[in-house]
C-alpha cells in the first residue's frame, strides 16, 4: 500500500552551497548528512550503481523531505541550468508558501531567480524560480481548498 510521497532527491554539484541555500533560504532543517567512497555496498544496490562515492544530506520542511545528492563516482553530467519545465523528466518541486509576495522578495536576495512576480492562478497564487544550479522550485500560495 502506498502511504504518499517521502522526498524528492536532487542531484547538486556542491552539496554545501545547496544545504546552505536550503536550510538559510528556504527554511529546512537538516535530518541527517551521510557520506561514502565506494564502500557502501548496500547503498550501491539500492541505487543500481556499482562503487558510488557520494554525500547525501536530508532535509526537511513541514511534511515534505528533499534529499541532496553530490556525487563524486560516477561523474555526474552537469544540468542544462535553462532546460525548460516541458522536458521529460524532473520537472520540479513545489514549495507551499504563505505570503507569496513576501517570499518572492525574500528569496530573490537569498539568490533565487524568477522570471515574473507571482500569478493568479484559479483562485491560488503561483511562480516558477530557480536555485542556484538551475533547478525549478515553485512557489505556490493555494486556494484554502487545496491547500495540503
Amino acid at each position: 500500500m502506498i502511504i504518499g510521497l517521502h522526498h524528492v532527491a536532487i542531484s547538486v554539484p556542491d552539496l554545501d552551497k545547496a544545504i546552505a541555500f536550503y536550510e538559510e533560504a528556504l527554511g529546512f532543517e537538516r535530518v541527517f548528512l551521510n557520506s561514502w567512497d565506494g564502500d557502501r555496498t548496500q547503498a550501491d544496490r539500492v541505487i543500481g550503481v556499482s562503487k558510488t562515492s557520494a554525500r547525501v544530506a536530508m532535509l526537511r520542511a513541514g511534511n515534505a523531505y528533499i534529499e541532496l545528492w553530490e556525487y563524486h563516482n560516477p561523474q555526474p553530467e552537469a544540468l542544462n541550468e535553462q532546460y525548460s519545465p516541458a522536458d521529460h523528466g524532473f520537472a520540479h518541486i513545489a514549495l507551499q508558501v504563505s505570503g507569496i509576495h513576501e517570499e518572492y522578495e525574500r528569496l530573490i536576495e537569498a539568490g533565487m531567480t524568477f522570471h515574473e512576480p507571482p500569478v493568479e492562478l484559479g483562485g491560488s497564487l503561483a511562480i516558477y524560480g530557480r536555485d542556484p544550479f538551475g533547478n525549478i522550485v515553485e512557489l505556490y500560495e493555494p486556494s484554502k481548498e487545496r491547500s495540503i
